[in-house]
């Protein structure tokens, strides 16, 4: 009796220990987290302004703002999110309503789980091969080109380091992400329910249409929201597509020249100047601000979509 009394004694005590490393660990990256915010906010508050917003970037730190950097954030991540979303859901979807099981569908899976753990810097690499250069074809003579420069409605190809090729880029680094968050988004929706539409009646593609893919939405909406904020804080692959550090201009269509609020705070935080770490700051705190804003329009739309389910 004694002997089994002893083994449980040291699993319990085990299992507080291992509670108070887990929670001692968290309660330092905590504070960490929290010291860095606030001296973010000690450095970069001053030099929020309505200015800081609507100048462009300037070798002179009194003038320099973020307003090319910032749109040129809403472009490429509306790009992003118009790619990978939609590409991303109907992969899961094929993958976990349709798809047999096969060699096939376990190849596509185990690579879809490799890929989601690749460094984003290595999606930058071949975003430049495909997309930037295309693999060099017409690298020799002038980019095949459809539209007039100035107008919204212009193309070439290759892509060259435009908003297109920065979009198509974060796509590339978010799809995995997204493909496994809608996948266990469908499966948590309960077997009952696709087993009770079929009984009725149902196609396979109803089912999903109107039973699977509403009460799975959510999840999906959240996951998606949390991936998109992932890509708005990306730098490394945009650095090695070719995104500017220094843009003076808006985009006015696909294939303007771009930077990013990640670009413009590592140009900023990498000079000698203690102005331009201030401006830094400042945009890091906008950051911050527009993925707060992210999440809770993850957690708006997440609720709106479960009230119909919930009544």
């Amino acid at each position: 009796m004694s002997g089994s009394v002893i083994p449980t004694a040291r699993r319990l005590l085990a299992s507080r220990l291992f509670l108070t490393l887990c929670l001692a660990a968290t309660t330092i990256a905590i504070l960490l987290l929290g010291a860095l915010l606030v001296s973010i906010a000690i450095e970069g508050l001053g030099s929020l302004s309505w200015r800081f917003l609507d100048s462009f970037a300037s070798r002179k730190a009194a003038q320099a703002g973020i307003k090319a950097p910032l749109l040129g954030s809403v472009w490429v991540c509306a790009i992003c999110a118009l790619i990978a979303v939609p590409m991303g859901i109907g992969t899961a979807i094929y993958l976990e309503e349709f798809a047999k099981r096969s060699r096939i569908k376990r190849l596509i899976q185990l690579n879809v789980s490799n890929l989601s753990g690749v460094p984003s810097i290595v999606y930058g690499i071949l975003a430049l091969a495909a997309f930037v250069r295309f693999f060099g074809m017409g690298s020799g003579d002038e980019p095949w080109t459809l539209g007039n420069p100035e107008s919204f409605w212009y193309l070439q190809c290759p892509l060259g380091p435009s908003v297109l090729a920065g979009g198509f880029t974060l796509a590339l680094v978010i799809l995995p992400i997204m493909i496994i968050a809608s996948q266990e988004a469908l499966r948590a929706v309960p077997q009952s329910l696709r087993q009770g539409a079929l009984a009725l009646g149902s196609t396979r593609w109803q089912v999903v249409r109107l039973v699977t893919l509403p009460a799975a939405m959510p999840t999906i909406m959240t996951g998606a929201i949390l991936a998109m904020s992932r890509a708005i804080g990306e730098a490394a692959p945009l650095l090695v597509i070719g995104g500017f550090l220094l843009v003076f201009q808006t985009p006015t269509n696909l294939m303007s020249d771009f930077t990013v609020l990640p670009l413009q705070i590592f140009n900023w935080a990498g000079r000698p100047q203690e102005d331009f770490h201030k401006l830094a700051a400042a945009a890091i705190i906008v950051q911050l601000v527009v993925l707060v804003a992210f999440n809770s329009i993850a957690i708006v739309i997440r609720q709106k979509l479960q009230r119909p389910l919930q009544s």
